[in-house]
C-alpha cells in the first residue's frame, strides 16, 4: 500500500535528500569525480566502439584503441598549452620598458588633466611587474597542479571507461531489474535520449571550441599579437562559460598586449577581435553546430558552473553543463519533473511538450524498490 505524505513533509524530505547528496558528493569526491568523467568519456566513445565492433574488432581491443586515441589528443593539447604558458612567463622581464613608458604617459595625463602629482615610476614598475609575475606564477602553478591531477587521473579514469564500455550490456540488464517487461521500451528510450544528448552536446562543444580557437588565433595573428595561438585556444576553451568566459578569455591577451606594446589601442583591438568572434559563436556557430537538441539557458548554465565549482572545484565546473543536460532529459521524460526541465531550457527553444512516455518506469522504480518484485531479467 502506497503511503501518502503531506506536501510539507515531502518537500522536507527532498531538501534533506539534496543536502545529503551534496555532502556525499564532497565526501567521496576522489572517487565520484573520476567516475563522472569516465561516464562522459564512455558515452562519447560508445559510437566509435560500436563501429569498430561492427567491423569484427573484439570489444576489448576496440575500447583500448578509443581510449588511447583520447589520451593522445588530450596529451598534445596539455603539452602545447603548458609549453606556451611557460614561454610566456619569460616575456615579463622584457616588457618592463614598455610598462615604464605606459606609466609615464598615464602619469603625465593625470597630472595635466587632474593635477595628480606623479609618484615614483621605478617603484610602480617594480610593483606592476612583480604583480604580473606573481599572477603568472600562480596561474602556472595551478595549471601544473591540474595537469598533475589529470595525469594521476589517467591511472583510474581509463580503467573506469574500459569497464563502463565493456560491461555496458550487464549495466543495461541491471537497470532492467527495476522495471517490468512492458516498461523496458521506455527505459531504453530514455537511455538512448541521454546518450544522444550527451554525445551531441560534447562533440558539438568540441567542434565549437576548435572553430572559435581558429577564429581567435587568426584575428590575433592579423594584429601581430605574440602567442596568438595560445591565447586563441585558451579563450575558446573558456567559451563554455556563457558571457563571462569571453571576458575572461579576452582579458589576459589584452593586458599582455597593453604591457608589451604600451598602446591602449592595441589592447582595444584585441578585445574587439574576441567580441566579434563571440558574436559569431553565439549567433551562428553554436546554433548551426550544436543545434537546439540541448539548449540550456545562460542563467541555468552559470548557476550550474558555480555549483559544480563549489562542490568539486575546477573538475566540477568542467562536467557541470553535460550533467545538467542529462538532468534536463530526465526532467523532460518524467512528467512530475517536467517544470524543472522547462526551467533549464533556453527561452527561445521552449516548445509545448507532449505528455512524457517514460514516466511510468520511474514510478515503477519509486514504488517497486524493496517490495519483493518478481525476477525481471531479460
Amino acid at each position: 500500500m502506497e503511503i501518502k505524505l503531506p506536501a510539507y513533509l515531502k518537500f522536507t524530505i527532498i531538501l534533506l535528500g539534496i543536502i545529503l547528496l551534496i555532502y556525499l558528493l564532497q565526501m567521496f569526491k576522489s572517487i565520484l569525480a573520476p567516475l563522472a568523467f569516465s561516464l562522459l568519456f564512455a558515452l562519447l566513445l560508445l559510437p566509435l566502439c560500436r563501429h569498430m565492433e561492427q567491423l569484427r574488432i573484439p570489444r576489448p581491443l576496440a575500447i583500448l584503441v578509443s581510449i588511447i586515441l583520447v589520451i593522445v589528443v588530450l596529451g598534445l593539447v596539455v603539452w602545447f598549452l603548458s609549453s606556451q604558458l611557460m614561454s610566456l612567463t619569460t616575456e615579463l622581464d622584457s616588457i618592463t620598458g614598455n610598462v615604464g613608458d605606459l606609466i609615464t604617459r598615464v602619469q603625465a595625463f593625470l597630472y595635466e588633466k587632474f593635477g595628480i602629482v606623479p609618484s615614483n615610476r621605478t617603484e610602480l614598475i617594480q610593483n606592476m611587474v612583480g604583480s604580473l609575475q606573481d599572477i603568472a606564477t600562480s596561474f602556472l602553478g595551478n595549471t601544473i597542479s591540474m595537469t598533475t591531477g589529470a595525469i594521476a587521473a589517467l591511472t583510474i579514469v581509463p580503467i573506469f571507461v574500459f569497464c563502463l564500455l565493456y560491461y555496458r550490456d550487464h549495466l543495461e540488464q541491471f537497470l532492467f531489474k527495476f522495471t517490468t517487461k512492458d516498461h523496458r521500451g521506455g527505459l531504453l528510450q530514455t537511455i538512448a535520449s541521454i546518450q544522444q544528448v550527451v554525445q551531441s552536446y560534447i562533440s558539438g562543444l568540441m567542434i565549437v571550441i576548435v572553430i572559435v580557437s581558429l577564429l581567435n588565433s587568426a584575428g590575433l595573428l592579423l594584429l601581430g599579437v605574440k602567442y596568438a595561438i595560445f591565447f586563441g585556444i585558451f579563450a575558446s576553451i573558456l567559451t563554455i562559460i556563457p558571457y563571462i568566459g569571453i571576458m575572461i578569455g579576452a582579458l589576459m591577451p589584452a593586458l599582455f598586449t597593453l604591457a608589451a606594446s604600451g598602446h591602449m589601442v592595441d589592447a582595444l583591438l584585441v578585445v574587439g577581435v574576441f567580441a566579434f568572434v563571440q558574436f559569431l559563436e553565439g549567433n551562428f556557430i553554436t546554433p548551426l553546430v550544436v543545434g537546439s537538441k540541448v539548449s540550456i539557458n545562460p542563467f541555468a548554465a552559470i548557476v550550474a558552473l558555480l555549483v559544480g565549482g563549489e562542490i568539486w572545484g575546477a573538475p566540477g565546473m568542467i562536467i557541470a553543463l553535460p550533467f545538467v543536460a542529462m538532468l534536463k532529459v530526465i526532467f523532460d521524460a518524467y512528467e512530475p519533473l517536467a517544470p524543472f526541465g522547462f526551467l533549464l531550457a533556453d527561452v527561445d527553444d521552449v516548445k509545448p511538450k507532449k505528455k512524457g512516455k517514460v514516466h511510468h518506469w520511474f514510478d515503477e522504480i519509486w514504488n517497486g524498490l524493496g517490495r519483493g518484485k518478481k525476477d525481471v531479467t531479460k
